[in-house]
């Protein structure tokens, strides 16, 4: 050769000052056109030398110098594109125009196609229950994607351990080896999806539960989550209880568990029921500090006098805390003996201390009644407080029924009276009926004067609406009764 001489060349690459390497001998040899074409009809793949890095991809000598769009080749950036110069390759014709000795080459569909049957086959020899080795590819927040031998599956947070796992990125790493189970392939065949598990590997901790979790036997667990209707304790991996608001404290009505527990605290817990099935463990925190019931009926007997402040009013009563976790109730009617109370807020209000007597006691409800208008003195209080058995007072009759009969000693003071008829005073009065008018002058007139008569009358019977002179038999002050007989 000598300058000014026009020759073909191929290019063969560049060298590291950037000049293009050439070459004769690769076009001296003679082209297959016919070939090429029927590769192109046939989309059939054919071999290739990657030649050079030129604009927009890279020249590849399939025969011909053919082009390959940077797209098409399968590599993600330049440097690895270089990497392809001086490489064998299988492409596949896209373009061929003879005339103007055009070809254009794509890498990438053959990569594509390659990959898709490599997937089938090993879709075809998994599964559902296969144990399998991967490598984790990419982490999410909800799971990772793991290569299981050509195919992705999805490992499901979930699935990951027995135990709670907040982010797959906390225990898994990219280019980390597991093994795992296949749980469920896709039968779509657009959709090929695989799911898999690695603590299906594992003994599920739940089978042990029933014999190693008994009710009423302490636990210690740290809170994993809090919800506003109770906390979920971890008792160990892959097992949790929950503690409900309403277990949480004997004293005061909780609204939102977070009020008294942390996630990440750690509490002492009695277990209350085991669900197997349900996979449910109900614990109780207020269990671990007794409960202040127990011994209620011993410290607040019937008829006892409390002291302590109002912890709630309602419509229909106000609610006193006589002690840690132990409320009573005095109910509107029980608030005063004066005057109608129409709604507890007219008397009390939250915080103030009072006095009252307990009514009743409900152990099993977890109820304690009590009554203020109990401990003010009434006048039936005084009336027997000022009297003794004995003593003979005047009272009115109201109703007699049978031989019983209901006597009133004052104003709001009444008191119940045994009324004895006897069968002689019976017959005096049939006698009287048929006594002439003549004998029952005599009589009236005896009386009158006072003659001795009068001491020999028969006792005047007993009537409603009259005023009696009768004797106290019994006074009884906590029943406020009081029992008479005639005098």
């Amino acid at each position: 050769m000598k300058p000014g001489d026009r020759l073909p060349v191929s290019v063969k690459g560049r060298d590291p000052e950037g000049y293009y390497e050439l070459s004769r001998s690769r076009v001296e040899r003679p082209t297959d056109w016919p070939s090429l074409e029927r590769a192109f009809a046939d989309k059939s793949t054919i071999m290739g030398t990657v030649t050079g890095v030129i604009k927009g991809g890279v020249s590849v000598d399939v025969g011909v110098r053919a082009f390959m769009p940077a797209s098409r080749s399968g590599v993600r950036d330049a440097a690895e594109l270089e990497k392809l110069v001086g490489q064998q390759i299988s492409c596949r014709i896209i373009k061929l125009d003879v005339t103007d000795e055009d070809v254009v080459v794509d890498r990438r569909v053959i990569a594509e196609e390659e990959e898709r049957s490599g997937k089938e086959r090993r879709f075809a020899q998994l599964k559902e229950g296969d144990t399998v080795s991967g490598t984790v590819r990419s982490l999410t927040d909800y799971g990772a994607f793991v290569d299981i031998g050509g195919v992705d599956a999805l490992l499901h947070v979930s699935d990951i351990a027995w135990g709670r796992v907040n982010k797959p990125a906390d225990v898994l790493s990219v280019g980390q080896e597991i093994e795992a189970r296949v749980l469920k392939i896709s039968t779509e065949t657009e959709k090929r999806r695989i799911s898999v598990g690695m603590k299906q590997l594992l003994p599920n901790p739940w089978d042990a539960v029933a014999t190693k979790y008994k009710p009423g036997e302490r636990v210690r667990g740290a809170v994993t989550r809090v919800m506003e209707f109770g906390a979920f304790v971890e008792l160990e991996p892959g097992i949790e209880g929950l503690i409900h608001v309403s277990e949480m404290s004997w004293a005061k009505k909780v609204r939102a568990a977070s009020d008294v527990v942390k996630p990440g605290e750690t509490v002492d817990a009695v277990v209350l029921s085991v669900k197997v099935d349900e996979r449910r463990i109900s614990l109780g925190l207020k269990q671990t500090l007794g409960d202040p019931w127990a011994e209620v009926a011993e410290k607040f007997p019937a008829g006892s006098v409390i002291e302590g402040p109002v912890t709630n009013l309602t419509k229909f009563g106000a609610f006193v805390q006589l002690a840690e976790g132990v409320e009573g109730m005095i109910h509107v009617s029980d608030l005063s003996a004066e005057k109608r109370i129409e709604h507890p807020q007219e008397m009390l209000k939250v915080g103030q201390l009072v006095k009252a007597q307990v009514l009743a006691v409900d152990k099993e409800k977890r109820q304690l009644k009590l009554g203020m208008k109990q401990l003010v003195p009434t006048g039936l209080d005084e009336y027997i407080a000022e009297h003794q058995p004995g003593d003979v007072v005047t009272g009115r009759l109201i109703d007699i029924k049978g031989e019983q009969a209901r006597v009133e000693l004052g104003e709001g003071i009444h008191a119940v009276c045994r009324i004895v008829v006897q069968a002689a005073a019976k017959d005096d009065n049939k006698s009287a009926a048929k006594a002439d008018v003549s004998s029952l002058s005599s009589m009236l007139s005896a009386r009158w004067k006072g003659s001795a008569a009068t001491t020999s009358a028969k006792p005047e019977a007993a009537l409603p609406g009259q005023i009696r002179s009768f004797r106290i038999t019994k006074l009884d002050a906590a029943a406020k009764k009081i029992e008479l007989e005639l005098a």
